[in-house]
């Protein structure tokens, strides 16, 4: 039996091979590999016989067969027997040989069982090949091949035949005529030298030790003069490569007397090949192994071939790399490889022919020479010892090379000289000097010359190789320690070696670890003999001035810090402690910050913050000195980089702030004077800081070092008499001035406040005039320069700021506070007032900014003359021209909406240094925005003197002139500054009584009519001024600064909106406006408001002038006898008046015609408005909506328009065509036009007080128009007409029946208060569904849920009017109501409103209607109580059970959607009802919905699924031995629709299995199910069918039979997936079954089943039912 059986399955699975599809086969053969795993010999005998009887087989199918036996064999040998050993060798025999011409896979699949086989049988496979090598005959190809692949897997049982076999085969080699067998043959002779080699090489453990090297002489020296004189000069490449590749082995073989006579002629004949093979690896690799072989017998010929052999080497190392393939790679390692056996030869001759070539030849020449050497130095270390000051000397050429790649291979160099101790030698400090310059290459300025062939390295590979070598040398190599330190720091400071400072400093950092480590508590740096080793001051210098520009250089400032860390005890000896605490916190922030993120004035102040603290722990002035001494030093090489230049400045004056020698401190702040580049910008900012600094301590000596540089000879000889009139030379003095200047400002701003109060005036300000202007021949000159100048406010501001921010500033009377004052406003007048082209008048402003505030206060009319100058500086000033393309090149008001005029505004930045000389004509872009907020900033501080009503109105009479200026550039600017006083103002407002603000009319009718200004920045700082005046008189009325009127932040939003409307939006919005006005104006300021505005009527801006009607028109409307009774907004008057001028317009609004004629007639005027022709005009809609405006209509008309739209039916059916299969619905007239009139009425909000007192009517009629209307079309008439007016464009609202209704119920909603209803449900798109068929039930469950949630008190009469339709006519109307109280249902609502018993009894009810939806939707409303009303369903369980089990076995539904909903519906009672209830039913579910789980419809797949699994959840730990029957059948179909194609499906099956696997009572098994079957989590099938196949054979293996037949009858499953899941798993179970249980499988009819499955016309399939039969072995 199981001989038989193992046999069928061998054979099924055999006939299957031929299979269109890899991977099928690929299966196949697994399984016939499974097979042979258990039945080894049954399946190798198989294969076999099938072989054997299937002649006509084709070679690609007998190859599987063939390759399936040869792992078996290779797996199994140990347990074959000779018979089938020997009847497999005859099979492979027999099909390598069967075809005489080469069938490569079909014959090597067969030579490769040969050689299986020969692994353990060798002799009898010999045999068998010998057969095949008959002297005089030349054997098959294959037969040679598989000798040589035998003779490598099996070296000790092949070697022993070689002689034989050699004795055979040589005779034969003069006969090979095709170069194919010529070619195998030396193949053969390869692998059969290689063979002997490593038998002679393991004698030790041959079975034969005698065999020498001489047994082989003989025949291997025949054989090579065959291959070298007669066919290695073949004109075929792959036999000349095939006798090359034989030559290398059998080199070895030869006599060495033999070999010694033909290297000669060897030799050379190996090298001409490089010229005629494009891969010249395997010429390589002979040439290697032949001169090894040479090496061992001593040759002394090799010598004569050095000079040949060498160059063709080297012509081989300088092959341009042209790919990395492993043929070019593979080729350069041989090469290396035989100059290593050079060296060791020759290594004299070697480095004679190598070392010139460094110096000369082309780039290639000169790299392949350095790889070379490079080589020889880490293969050769012996012979290359007593050479390295001769390799050394030689390397002096290549140091010099500038090519690219040139340089990269001496970095290699250098690399491997460091790890053989060449460094050490003499020359070795040129190397690492050559290293660290290579690190300093810029990477984006380094060296390139491609090559010929055009490659080029990347920008930065020098320097990352360079880089990555001095950190490896450092670090790995123990022998660099002594040479590398300390001569690495000698490269530190010079500044051409700036760009290796990061791997410097990490090298530096690894090194003095190391030598800390050692030597605990010692200094690191010896001075003995190092003369060119840098200070420590140098050091420390060094790594602050470049740690300021942190991430340059791949992060210099971190490496750096960490070597200054380091280097503490080498510093000062007390630096230890301190740095250990402080150099760590530097590098944290570096950490926390990018290049991008790093703000440099914070870096730079925490470093000079770390010096000063540096300075404090040393506490040492020569120390101090020192230091100071040697940054002067370095300042002049930092010359090309200004920003560290000026950093180094500032730690200058930090320096010399801590010294307490007054000699060193004027010495050094007198040379800085003397030495500074007063051209460059930034060395003349660093250099007024660093006085401003140093002042902080030493302020005497820094003022009178200053006062001394005035007087002194090298100040003055450039200022005298005649040099004033060489352009040149003033130029150069004012730079000086004015550096002066700034000087004397830093120290104002730095020094202590109680110094600068007592020296402000009596040295500071006097200096810098004194520098300001020039005396000459006793005349006061004052400068023309506007750099000069610049310097000068700029000082003045750093000079009141200091005194201002002095805690006596109060009390400080600035006598030259006037003079300043006057000196400002001159610099003010001299600039053009029509231009802006300097930064004069903005620093003027900013230095009168801070003279404001203090005394002696400015006189009325010196306040009066400033605020007229400011003005007058700058509003008059032309904007920006326009471009070409006629738009403005600056935006006036984008430039100057800086801010939000209600929000604050940072103060704006004063550079220290922001415009220089020679910078004259700054873009207005730039100047305009920074000045106006200067004069904001001035005057914001002038009415901070004043705050009070009337300063505010004095303010504000200074700007007037300009708001009514007819220039609109002069309004907008005018209006901006008003704003920015207005909202300071009520920022600082501070109101100790209940005061009135007595001209609040009086401002506000100043500003309104700009609302509607030509200029939109000037209509938007209108509003904002409006706004900011209505929340002073707030304050004023007593309200707190934070509070927010709701009314007055209306503003914010239509000031937005002003930006670039049509006329109609402003009027309307200044409407707007005038409201909010008239809402929070006091009533006692009407009057001057009113006034105000008349004035403006005579507005040059007829804007304005318009705008001042409107807002008279409405406050005479808002504040007179109808103010009280809040009439809305006055919109539309008759339809025959829309049209007409503006003022006709307003004059027919005031009659309210039509809506008093309404209200005496209102049933006539509907009907009238109703007879007008659809769809309605505008005219007609705007008389519609005029109705809603008044109080008393719209409740009476909405009751009027709903009569007329249910009065009549809502479509008539006629047929289009007489053939038509079913009638056209036709919409009637007047329910359609009343539908419109509906939303046209509902449309104002006014009509919201009659939508909530007709809501309930309202919803009902609507959501019923909706239903009847699904479908419904248009009349014929109307529907041309329709869509003329939609392509037209004219149409507001559609005349589309259903979505004309559907909009009437949105604005129904919207008015009724339930906005949230109609947004919920378009979010859900809820709308869309309503108005289709398809969608209609989803769409109302929508929308019952939104009004559930958000209008739960509009339900009861909403309810009661919808019962009330459900015995409808319509059948369409039951089901738009019952979906509705369906979906109700869900809501808590219900029952918190007490309506859920009388809305369960009526849908109970609906179970006997007679359509199948309602009685659907009663269903699920049912169902709905879970989640509504969850303690509800226990006292209504045993009903609820009854309705869901009658809607399964509703019979009066075909296509079972009621048994859908009724699944639906006990998956959400089940958790709910009692169990007592649920016990008797579950039997009866579980049976009624297994149909169901095979189902063709996914919707009916999955719910049946997942109720089966909550029938199992509910019987957790109570489970009876009936139920566990069903859930041990539902088991198989679960874990196959596992598979199954749809989603939902699948997650269902996770569901039911965890829900099955308690109630199985197997912990592993619910465990698995558990681990795997989350939800939301990717599911490996394989591995999880494994495992439950595996529990499930372990705890009930008597399942077996039942499970394998169920998963048979999945095997015509019409899902692919399912279908390959299902032989799976029967795999698994059988694969997992004990053997030794008795049968519970008809094997004969799975069998047949499965072949059955071989011939699926999925793949997928093909291959799950292939391996399953592989696993039917274990039957046997």
């Amino acid at each position: 039996m199981t001989r038989s059986y193992v046999r069928q399955l061998s054979t099924i699975l055999l006939d299957a091979v031929t299979d269109k599809d890899p991977l099928v086969q690929e299966q196949v053969c697994s399984a016939l590999c499974a097979l042979g795993e258990s039945q080894p010999q049954e399946a190798l005998s198989a294969c076999e016989e099938h072989l054997r009887q299937n002649e006509k087989l084709a070679p690609p199918y007998r190859t599987m067969v063939l390759r399936a036996m040869e792992i078996v064999v290779s797996s199994h040998i140990s347990e074959l027997d000779k018979a089938t050993a020997r009847a497999i060798i005859l099979l492979a025999f027999s099909e390598m040989t069967k075809a005489k011409d080469l069938v490569c896979d079909w014959q090597q699949a067969a030579s490769d069982v040969l050689v299986a086989v020969g692994t353990r049988f060798v002799s009898s496979v010999m045999e068998e090949l010998l057969h095949g090598l008959q002297p005089g005959i030349l054997p098959h190809y294959f037969v040679v091949r598989t000798l040589a692949n035998l003779s490598v897997s099996n070296v000790f049982g092949t070697v022993p035949f070689l002689t034989s076999i050699l004795g055979t085969m040589l005779p034969m080699l003069a006969a090979a005529k095709h170069d194919t067998m010529r070619g195998v043959f030396c193949y053969a002779l390869q692998h059969f030298s290689e063979s002997t080699l490593e038998y002679l090489a393991n004698l030790d453990q041959a079975p034969d030790p005698t065999v020498r090297k001489d047994a082989f002489a003989s025949d291997i020296s025949n054989a090579y003069d065959i291959l070298f004189h007669q066919w290695l000069p073949s004109r075929e490449a792959k036999l000349r490569l095939a006798v090359v590749e034989a030559l290398g082995p059998m080199s070895h073989l030869l006599p060495s007397e033999k070999l010694e006579e033909q290297l000669p002629k060897l030799l050379p004949s190996i090298l001409a090949l490089y010229k005629k093979h494009a891969e010249t690896c395997h010429v390589s690799k002979s040439l290697g192994q032949i001169l090894e072989a040479a090496m061992s017998v001593g040759s002394r010929t090799l010598e004569v071939q050095l000079d040949s052999l060498m160059a063709a080497l080297h012509a081989q190392i300088c092959v341009p790399m042209e790919s990395a393939s492993p043929l070019v790679l593979n080729n350069q390692k041989e090469v290396l490889r035989c100059f290593t056996e050079l060296a060791t030869c020759s290594p004299d001759r070697l480095l004679a022919f190598l070392l010139p070539k460094l110096d000369s030849g082309s780039e290639r020449t000169r790299v392949g020479s350095l790889q070379v050497l490079r080589h020889i130095i880490n293969s050769a270390a012996a012979q290359m010892e007593v050479k390295k000051p001769f390799i050394l000397s030689s390397m002096k050429p290549p140091l010099l090379d500038t090519n690219s790649k040139v340089k990269r291979a001496v970095v290699q160099v250098i690399s491997a000289m460091a790890h053989h101790g060449y460094l050490e030698q003499p020359g070795g400090e040129a190397m690492i000097q050559y290293l660290v310059q290579q690190c300093a290459l810029p990477p984006e300025r380094e060296p390139q010359k491609p090559g010929a062939d055009g490659e080029e390295l990347p920008a930065d590979s020098v320097r990352a190789v360079s880089v990555r070598t001095l950190y490896l040398v450092s670090t790995t190599v123990d022998r660099m320690s002594d040479v590398l330190w300390p001569h690495l720091l000698q490269f530190l400071t010079p500044v051409r070696y700036t760009g290796a400072l990061t791997p410097l400093c990490r090298s530096l950092v690894h090194l003095a670890r190391k030598r800390q480590e050692a030597g605990p508590g010692a200094l690191l740096i010896k001075y003995d003999g190092h003369v060119t080793l840098p200070s420590p001051y140098a050091i420390a210098t060094r790594l602050l001035a470049v740690s300021s520009n942190p991430y340059l250089g791949d992060g210099r400032g971190v490496a750096s810090l960490g070597l200054l860390n380091v280097l503490h005890r080498d510093i000062h000896p007390l630096l230890g402690q301190r740095w250990a605490t402080t150099i760590p916190l530097l590098l944290e922030y570096l950490d926390e910050h990018t290049e991008e993120t790093l703000s440099q004035k914070e870096w730079e102040e925490k470093l000079l913050v770390f010096l000063r603290d540096t300075l404090a722990v040393v506490s040492d002035n020569t120390w101090v000195c020192q230091l100071s001494l040697e940054i002067c030093k370095q300042l002049p090489c930092y010359n090309g980089t200004p920003q560290e230049k000026n950093f180094l400045y500032k730690c200058m004056g930090t320096a010399l702030g801590a010294a307490s020698s007054k000699d060193v401190v004027r010495k050094h702040l007198q040379e800085l004077l003397e030495s500074a580049r007063y051209q460059e910008e930034a060395e003349c900012e660093g250099l007024a800081c660093c006085f401003g600094i140093c002042a902080v301590s030493h302020l005497d000596d820094t003022l009178a070092q200053l006062e001394n540089f005035v007087r002194s000879d090298v100040f003055r000889k450039s200022i005298g008499i005649f040099n004033i009139f060489k352009d040149h030379s003033e130029n150069e003095v004012e730079k000086v001035k004015g550096t002066l200047i700034l000087c004397y400002g830093h120290v104002a701003a730095r020094a202590p406040r109680e110094l600068v109060l007592a020296r402000a005036e009596s040295d500071i300000l006097r200096n810098i005039f004194q520098c300001f202007s020039t005396k000459v021949l006793g005349i006061k000159v004052e400068t023309k320069d506007p750099a000069l100048k610049l310097c000068l406010v700029q000082s003045l501001c750093m000079v009141c700021q200091a005194i201002c921010s002095s805690a006596q500033a109060s009390s400080f009377h600035f006598s030259r506070k006037a003079e300043l004052v006057a000196q400002m406003m001159e610099f003010i007048k001299a600039e053009p007032p029509d231009s802006l082209r300097s930064p004069i008048r903005k620093k003027a402003m900013l230095a009168c900014t801070f003279l404001v505030s203090l005394e002696p206060a400015l006189d009325e009319q010196e306040r009066t003359d400033m605020i007229h100058s400011c003005l007058h500086g700058i509003m008059a000033v032309l904007p920006e021209p326009e471009g070409e393309d006629g738009s403005k090149e600056v935006s006036l008001w984008a430039s100057r909406h800086r801010r939000h005029p209600w929000g604050g505004r940072g103060k704006s930045r004063c550079g220290l240094w922001a415009y220089q000389w020679g910078l004259h004509l700054v873009s207005f872009q730039s100047l305009y925005p920074d000045t106006m907020h200067a004069l904001e900033d001035l005057l914001t501080s002038l009415l901070r003197r004043d705050m009070t009503p009337q300063g505010l109105q004095t303010m504000v009479e200074h700007l007037s002139p300009w708001i009514k200026s007819p220039r609109g550039h002069e309004r907008e600017r005018a209006l901006g500054v008003s704003a920015c006083l207005l909202q300071s103002f009520l920022e600082h407002l501070h109101v100790s009584a209940l005061v009135p603000f007595h001209n609040l009319g009086l401002l506000i009718g100043l500003f309104s009519p700009r609302c509607v200004d030509l200029w939109p920045a000037t209509r938007q700082e209108a509003v904002s001024c409006v706004y900011s005046l209505l929340y002073l008189q707030l304050g004023y009325e007593g309200f707190s600064r934070d509070y927010r009127d709701a009314v007055a932040e209306r503003l914010l939003t239509l000031r937005d909106g002003l930006v670039h409307p049509d006329p109609a939006i402003l009027f309307h919005t200044c409407h707007s406006i005038a409201q909010i006005i008239a809402k929070r104006l006091p009533p006692d300021q009407l009057i001057s408001l009113l006034l105000t505005l008349f004035e403006s009527l005579g507005d040059p801006d007829k804007n304005c002038s318009r705008a001042a009607t409107v807002i008279i028109n409405c406050l005479l409307k808002e504040r007179g006898n109808l103010l009280l009774e809040k009439v809305p907004e006055i919109v539309s008057v008759l339809r025959s008046k829309l049209q007409e001028t503006p003022e006709e317009h307003v004059l027919r609004a005031a009659q309210h015609s039509v809506c008093l004629l309404a209200a005496q007639h209102c049933e006539a005027v509907v009907s009238s408005l109703l007879g007008s022709p659809l769809p309605y005009d505008s005219h007609t809609c705007a008389l519609w909506r005029a109705l809603a405006s008044e109080p008393d209509l719209p409740t009476q008309v909405l009751g009027l328009l709903l009569q007329k739209m249910t009065r009549d039916v809502p479509f008539k059916e006629s047929r289009a065509f007489l053939l038509s299969s079913s009638p056209d619905r036709v919409a009637t007239l007047l329910p359609l036009m009343a539908t419109c009139a509906l939303s046209e009425v509902m449309s104002v909000p006014a009509s919201a007080t009659a939508v909530l007192e007709l809501y309930p009517q309202l919803f009902v009629a609507l959501l019923l128009r909706v239903s009847c209307t699904l479908g419904v079309q248009l009349p014929r008439s109307l529907q041309a007409k329709e869509r003329r007016a939609t392509g037209s464009g004219l149409a507001s609202r559609t005349l589309e029946p259903c979505s004309s209704a559907v909009g009437a119920l949105q604005l129904a909603l919207v008015r009724g208060g339930s906005e949230e209803v109609v947004q919920r449900v378009e979010l859900e798109r809820g709308w869309e569904s309503l108005r289709t068929s398809v969608g209609h039930e989803e769409g109302v469950a929508r929308l019952a849920s939104a009004m559930a949630k958000f209008a739960g008190p509009r339900l009861p009469l909403v309810m009661k009017g919808l019962v009330s339709t459900q015995s409808s006519v319509y059948e369409i109307q039951r089901v738009t109501s019952t979906a509705f109280l369906a979906e109700l249902l869900s809501s808590n609502v219900v029952n918190d409103l007490m309506l859920l018993e009388s809305l369960l009894d009526n849908l109970v009810a609906r179970q006997k209607d007679t359509c199948s939806s309602v009685r659907r939707l009663a269903l699920r409303g049912l169902a709905n109580v879970a989640s509504g009303s969850p303690n509800k369903v226990r006292a209504r369980g045993p009903q609820l059970l009854t309705a869901m089990i009658g809607g399964l076995d509703d019979r009066d539904d075909p296509q079972s959607l009621v048994a859908l909903e009724a699944m639906a519906g006990l998956v959400k009672l089940l958790d709910l009802v009692e169990p007592g209830d649920l016990r008797p039913v579950l039997l009866h579910v579980a049976i009624r919905i297994r149909p169901f789980f095979d189902s063709e419809k996914m919707e009916f797949r999955s719910a049946s699924i997942r109720l089966f699994g909550y029938l199992n959840k509910a019987c957790h730990g109570d489970c009876e031995d009936v139920f566990v029957e069903q859930v041990v059948g539902g088991l198989a179909p679960l874990l196959l629709h596992l598979r199954d194609p749809q989603a939902p499906v699948a997650s269902a099956c996770k569901f039911a299995l965890r829900m099955c696997g308690p109630n199985l009572e197997c912990e592993e098994l619910t465990a698995a199910f558990q681990k795997h079957l989350q939800e939301g989590r990717g599911l490996h099938f394989g591995e999880f069918l494994n495992t439950t196949c595996k529990h499930l054979m372990r705890h009930f293996p008597d399942l077996l039979g039942r499970l394998v037949s169920t998963s048979l009858f999945y095997f015509k499953s019409c899902w692919e997936d399912v279908r390959a899941a299902a032989p799976m798993l029967t795999g698994f179970l059988v694969l997992h079954v004990e053997p030794e249980l008795p049968p519970q499988v008809d094997l004969e009819h799975l069998t047949a089943a499965l072949q059955l499955l071989l011939k699926d016309p999925a793949p997928a399939v093909r291959m799950k039912a292939a391996e399953t039969l592989g696993r039917l072995v274990k039957f046997a």
